[in-house]
């Protein structure tokens, strides 16, 4: 199935067409179960994730716009702040970078715990020398998980803006970093 066809049935979904449900299901489930595998871990809850995540698409279709965003993309974005919401449920919002990573390090050696204790305050740090909303909207992308589009929104700049703010401040950070 084509990206158009998925186009095709997302317009479909927002119109409140159930066979055009069904039909996007098919072929799009596999793909948003291992997005939900992956970052929830657990089969069980991975599943569960999914229909909520297609309740969701059946309530959202009406914002996706063709042509605009690859249709496989939203949906994807769609499961994966999904699980990480789901993630972030089961352990209380985390301080830094570091320990947003490391959330599923349940218990990590001595010696990792002081490696990831130095390198969360050195990303700390770095995220400092960010202006502010650079810094936030970093955290928001790569920590909460929102999209561009959601970022943009978010910040009132338009999409690409967002992604230089992104692209710079991820290059400002990895030269950080590195000294």
């Amino acid at each position: 199935m084509g990206i158009d066809d998925i186009s095709t049935l997302i317009g479909r979904v927002s119109l409140k067409d159930r066979a055009a449900f069904t039909a996007l299901y098919r072929p799009t489930s596999p793909k948003l179960f291992a997005i939900c595998v992956r970052i929830l871990r657990d089969r069980t809850e991975a599943e569960e994730a999914l229909q909520e995540i297609y309740i969701k698409i059946w309530q959202r279709a009406d914002r996706y716009v063709a042509g605009e965003t690859n249709p496989m993309s939203w949906l994807s974005a769609i499961a994966r702040n999904h699980a990480i919401d789901q993630l972030r449920a089961r352990k209380p919002v985390a301080n830094t970078i570091d320990e947003a990573y490391d959330l599923a390090d349940s218990a990590p050696d001595p010696e990792k715990s002081a490696v990831n204790a130095a390198e969360g305050r050195k990303i700390d740090n770095c995220m400092g020398e960010l202006e502010a909303d650079r810094a936030d909207a970093v955290r928001k992308a790569y920590v909460e998980g929102l999209t561009y589009q959601e970022l943009a929104g978010h910040f009132g700049v338009p999409l690409n803006t967002m992604r230089t703010w992104l692209r710079r401040s991820l290059s400002k950070l990895r030269e950080c970093m590195e000294r």
